[in-house]
């Protein structure tokens, strides 16, 4: 946690450095190339990648998959639709 919070804080010290000369500059001169909007791209773009750092650095516990049901084929009597009667046929079981 330590080691994330201080790359957190580093990110933004650098992020906010490195941006700081361009604001200033913009605000003398107005020559709409979009480095605003570049800027605010970068750091969306940063702060994803440290977001997703942050997120993706716990441990993860899944519970396994449960087991596969076991079965088997037994002969059982099944009654018949049409007359009423049964007859005997091999069935799947399974537990």
């Amino acid at each position: 946690m330590k080691r994330t919070l201080g790359a957190v804080i580093a990110a933004t010290i650098i992020s906010a450095g490195s941006l700081s000369p361009a604001i200033a500059r913009d605000h003398h001169h107005h020559d709409n190339t979009g480095r605003a909007i570049a800027g605010g791209v970068a750091a969306g773009v940063v702060g994803g990648l440290i977001g997703g750092a942050i997120a993706n650095s716990g441990p993860r516990y899944v519970d396994p998959p449960p087991p596969r049901p076991r079965c088997w084929y037994e002969d059982r009597e099944v009654e018949n639709n049409y007359d009423g009667g049964s007859h005997v046929e091999t069935v799947r079981v399974c537990n």
